[in-house]
């Protein structure tokens, strides 16, 4: 569903004619080989693609108009090899629609102490021909990355590689569809907001289909697919006893399996990249969508529950973003506490649908009574998730903007078993200690849900931010109660002039 490789980032280099032929082909090779180079790191999962040294206020201009009308192309990174005149730039850098990262790079790594020459200076002037381009930049207000050492650094790698990341999650937006089943959880803020602004600011939609919609597809799904996806299942996950094959709740399994077929065929045949449902609408289900909405995730789809299309949309950038890296993303949710002050924790779960991309072992498929939404005992993977460095983001409409949060944290492993609680479950001890973390996640309007990772970085989602040209809010190791506050207000007096 995902498939990075096919995307492309254009490597542009700016020069201009001053510097004569000879040194103009020298700057083409080196060109070539750093773009050669950057295609070929393990730690950049796109495409980069040479493109020929810009030189003039027209070539400049043509390869950015051309970079915008091609729609596998994700971004731009640009490096000044010698010294490009910024004036050059102004056009180009006016029209471009695509994310861009300035690489403050040289092609060689050391000075060559016994063989430098004035020939060598004119050739390698990135210390400043980079700054020219970097004033052009930042005086015309544009948002970019910057990513500074030599092009062989593991460290530069890997920066290009998170912003190539974040570039193809803005591009899957553009044009993406979501779709709503029901309307949002009934008096719930948080979960709903603009849709309309979110759709002229983030490129996505979110549309609403009745409960009727999806039944009558479901419905038609084949009791032949149906033993299919099952044997799937239990190739994959350990069955309780009820939902075996001479199991009591058998055909329960097999109604849970063809809601997940019914949904995948109703979300691949109106071409959307993510669902969101809600328990209080639910008409003519047999059970609410549990181990559908987490395998469907771990195929790449957004979700979220109750209507919460914002999560649901953050959920699938977070997934294209984390694609192929080692670890997982899901929709997730604050439940409950564990304020022992020798060992302060969060146990973050939903009632059924939590990512099997985040288990630190083979899920179990279980069957449990479900207290709320009147329906049927619904299906769902049982696990804990694994332990290690995760963050919890979160996308809210303040009203005249929005905010992307961002809380780091640590997970852990539980203390305990929990015999009794048949849910998927996650628990992490917030940064930079829970009692300020939840204090600046509350004073910061945070939702109770987020999108959960285990391989992004609160880098990835600012990166993420810069591109949408939203405020970015981040609480971690360092985060001071009353520094915080005060960035809030400072955010809000900003946001307030900006209009």
């Amino acid at each position: 569903m995902i498939d990075l490789k096919k995307l492309e980032v254009w490597f542009v280099t700016g020069s201009q004619h001053l510097y004569g032929e000879e040194t103009l082909k020298q700057v083409a090779e080196h060109s070539q080989i750093i773009a050669a180079s950057l295609n070929k790191a393990s730690q950049i999962p796109v495409t980069v693609v040479f493109k020929p040294t810009v030189k003039s206020t027209e070539e400049i201009y043509n390869i950015v108009a051309e970079a915008n009308a091609q729609r596998n192309v994700i971004g731009i990174i640009t490096w000044m090899h010698t010294f490009s005149p910024a004036k050059m730039w102004i056009n180009g850098l006016k029209i471009l629609q695509k994310p861009l990262l300035h690489l403050h790079t040289q092609f060689n790594r050391d000075i060559p102490w016994k063989d430098i020459d004035m020939d060598f200076m004119n050739l390698n002037q990135s210390a400043h021909g980079d700054r020219e381009f970097g004033f052009m930049v930042s005086r015309l207000r544009r948002n970019r990355k910057v990513v500074v050492g030599h092009w062989e650094d593991t460290a530069v790698l890997t920066s290009i590689g998170g912003w190539a990341r974040v570039a193809a999650a803005w591009h899957d937006w553009q044009g993406a569809r979501f779709v709503r089943f029901g309307d949002n959880m009934r008096f719930v803020a948080v979960t709903d907001g603009d849709k309309v602004e979110a759709e002229y600011k983030f490129g996505f939609s979110v549309n609403t289909y009745g409960i009727g919609d999806l039944v009558k597809v479901i419905n038609a799904i084949g009791d032949a697919e149906v033993d299919t996806l099952i044997k799937e299942y239990e190739g994959k996950y350990k069955i309780a006893s009820g939902l075996t094959k001479d199991g009591a709740q058998r055909q329960s399994l097999k109604d849970a399996a063809r809601i997940e077929l019914g949904i995948k065929a109703f979300l691949e045949d109106g071409n959307f990249k993510g669902f969101t449902d809600t328990f209080e609408d639910l008409h003519g289900m047999i059970q609410l969508p549990g181990i559908a909405a987490q395998r469907l995730m771990a195929a790449g789809y957004g979700f979220a529950g109750e209507g919460d299309w914002k999560t649901v949309a953050l959920v699938r950038a977070m997934k294209v973003m984390g694609h192929g890296l080692k670890g997982g993303n899901s929709f997730m949710e604050d439940y409950t506490y564990h304020f022992d002050p020798s060992n302060p924790m969060v146990l973050g779960s939903h009632m059924l649908e939590i990512c099997e991309s985040i288990a630190d072992a083979q899920p179990s498929c279980e069957i449990h009574p479900l207290g709320i939404g009147g329906k049927a005992d619904p299906v769902r993977l049982v696990f804990n998730s694994a332990a290690g460095p995760a963050l919890n983001a979160s996308l809210i409409d303040m009203g005249n903007r929005f905010r992307l949060l961002v809380n780091e944290v640590e997970a852990v492993k539980p203390d305990q078993d929990l015999p009794k609680l048949p849910v998927a479950r996650a628990f992490w001890k917030p940064l930079p200690d829970m009692k300020t973390g939840l204090q600046a996640w509350i004073l910061a309007g945070g939702a109770h849900h987020t999108g959960y990772s285990q391989n992004l970085t609160a880098e990835n989602l600012e990166d993420f931010a810069d591109i949408a040209n939203v405020e970015f809010t981040l609480i971690g190791k360092d985060t001071n109660i009353y520094q915080f506050k005060n960035e809030l207000r400072w955010s809000e007096a900003y946001y307030q002039l900006k209009g």
